[in-house]
């Protein structure tokens, strides 16, 4: 969802994300990420910026989480951060939200600097915590179709198994 109503989110709301990310599962259970929750307009429009193209509609957003890590607590803390936006966003779903993840780890503004500088800037976050992703989070304001379930790509699932046969249509 690219799209938001400019209805907060509730207090509750923010909770239950946070919670789902405070509880999504990380390597050793070092739980390396951290969040930052923004919910100032004229801060997540600066962070619509922080990268040259597929951030611009953070700026529509009510409520924008930046999810970073602290790489010295985790060698995988991608991967950890990774799961953590993954079921944030997916708890948004599940609460009737609209939420799209905006990539920042490895990206660059239009005039090449590094987008998570740019988001350490905007937030006065130190050097050592990495930028992963933004969540752009708030209610949805627009109506999406279903997803189209004759669209999944079957033929990428593949069975190793005796048990199971390999034609699953």
């Amino acid at each position: 969802m690219r799209k938001f109503t400019l209805e907060p989110v509730s207090a509750e709301h923010v909770r239950l994300l946070l919670r789902a990310g405070l509880m999504s599962p990380s390597s050793k259970g070092l739980h390396s990420w951290e969040f930052v929750v923004v919910e100032d307009a004229a801060t997540i429009e600066a962070l619509s910026r922080c990268k040259a193209q597929g951030s611009e509609f953070l700026a529509g957003a009510p409520m924008a989480i930046a999810v970073l890590a602290r790489p010295e607590v985790s060698d995988v803390w991608i991967e950890d951060a990774s799961v953590a936006s993954a079921m944030m966003l997916l708890q948004a779903e599940d609460l009737g939200l609209g939420a799209c993840w905006v990539q920042i780890r490895g990206r660059k503004d239009a005039a090449g600097r590094d987008a998570e500088s740019n988001v350490r800037d905007v937030l006065g976050l130190p050097a050592t915590l990495r930028v992963l992703s933004i969540l752009a989070v708030g209610h949805k304001g627009m109506e999406r179709k279903p997803f189209n379930e004759d669209r999944l790509l079957w033929d990428k699932v593949h069975f190793h198994s005796p048990l199971i046969p390999f034609d699953i249509n």
